[in-house]
């Protein structure tokens, strides 16, 4: 396929593909697929070779948010039943940090639900960041706190954060229909914030929320010009509760095509498989490490994730190994660069939380009850059949007195 020769060909040269390539990755059919991820993880191996870069969250407190996005569990109004608790404290945080971290996670997510932090909270976040790098030596921290003011990405920085995330999310064009609380822009301006700061940009996106291609190439087309070291990519997680309840609208294929398209755009990015995968790729999330080369290990923020040794046991099965906490994630020239956390060893977050960071308060299976992908199912539901299965509202680990899945 002509298409796929040309976009092999500028992803190893660092090229920006037309929409019109980008679009046409979207439309290809079921029937082509494999062909897709075969070109796409042509790039993938080019820039990040059989690596897979494993990331944990944890969610220094839960719920409560005054922003209304609909994805969101932990919106405003939310009736979706997570835990809801205050801020942890940093021992707390520290020790949750602790399992994902034996299990291989080189990257820690710290995430909190709001608009955004108050001084007074990035204090409480600056202490939590220097407990987990005391305990754990060339450890990655992220901070997904939601909209920084001015001066605070600079105090995260100087804390020892190594990267902040804040996902678009979204098309500019499509913002308004998602969220009313804040604004497109005023995501635009966190990212920008954080990049001046030094701290290594971390923004993603959300596919399954009912948009067209165009905004799904839009997006990344808005990131790729933002320039993150990491690209997250959630899978909407149809929350009982939320207003996106209803949507599902993702297949397996669907998703494929979509983590090529991002690649394409992004060939020498970290593109970091989030929420929604144990939900939407099911059985192909293995298919999937073709294209991304980085995922969550374990749970997200408010729900289920795919037991951690599944996890593990899944990128060795594929043949991929887990990238080491002295492997550099970017490619060189990145690192040259001067890309800030990501391009060293000591490197970012992301994915997609309420106002900040996070795995998009969607989760997927586990280890609950018809946990699917790593559980037993009764009869397959068929394609495109809402999976209300794999969704879980996670009530193990951070804010709780129970061990964490990692």
């Amino acid at each position: 396929m002509d298409l796929l020769n040309t976009l092999v060909d500028k992803g190893l040269r660092r090229e920006l593909p037309t929409r019109e390539e980008a679009l046409a990755v979207l439309a290809t059919s079921d029937d082509d697929v494999l062909d897709v991820v075969a070109a796409a993880g042509k790039v993938r191996r080019h820039w990040f070779g059989r690596r897979v870069k494993l990331n944990y969250l944890v969610n220094l407190k839960s719920g409560l948010c005054p922003e209304d996005c609909s994805y969101c569990s932990q919106r405003l109004g939310s009736s979706t039943g997570i835990l809801k608790y205050t801020w942890l404290k940093p021992e707390q945080a520290s020790q949750a940090a602790a399992a994902g971290l034996a299990g291989g996670a080189k990257r820690v997510c710290l995430v909190a639900s709001g608009r955004g932090p108050t001084d007074r909270d990035v204090d409480r976040v600056a202490g939590t960041i220097k407990a987990i790098k005391e305990q754990n030596e060339g450890v990655e921290v992220c901070a997904c706190l939601g909209l920084l003011s001015d001066g605070q990405a600079e105090r995260l920085r100087e804390a020892g954060a190594d990267a902040y995330n804040h996902n678009l999310n979204t098309s500019e064009s499509t913002y308004g229909d998602i969220t009313t609380t804040h604004t497109y822009a005023d995501r635009v301006d966190t990212v920008n914030k954080a990049h001046a700061a030094g701290l290594s940009a971390c923004s993603g996106l959300i596919a399954g929320m009912g948009e067209s291609d165009e905004d799904l190439v839009d997006v990344v087309f808005s990131l790729r010009a933002l320039d993150p070291d990491s690209v997250p990519v959630n899978f909407l997680i149809p929350v009982e509760g939320t207003p996106l309840a209803a949507e599902w609208n993702l297949t397996p294929q669907r998703c494929l095509r979509i983590l090529a398209m991002v690649r394409f755009v992004c060939p020498d990015i970290e593109v970091r498989i989030a929420g929604g995968r144990e939900v939407h790729l099911r059985s192909m999330q293995p298919v999937a490490l073709h294209l991304a080369n980085s995922i969550f290990l374990g749970d997200y923020l408010t729900t289920e994730g795919q037991a951690g040794k599944a996890d593990l046991d899944m990128i060795a099965d594929a043949g991929f190994e887990v990238e080491g906490a002295d492997q550099v994630t970017l490619p060189e020239h990145r690192v040259h660069a001067g890309a800030g956390c990501g391009s060293h060893a000591e490197a970012g977050c992301g994915s997609h939380g309420d106002a900040g960071c996070g795995s998009h308060e969607g989760g997927g299976c586990g280890s609950h009850e018809g946990g699917g992908v790593c559980g037993t199912a009764a009869a397959a539901p068929a394609a495109n059949e809402p999976r209300t299965d794999l969704v879980a509202v996670r009530r193990r680990g951070a804010g709780t007195d129970l061990a964490p899945n990692a």
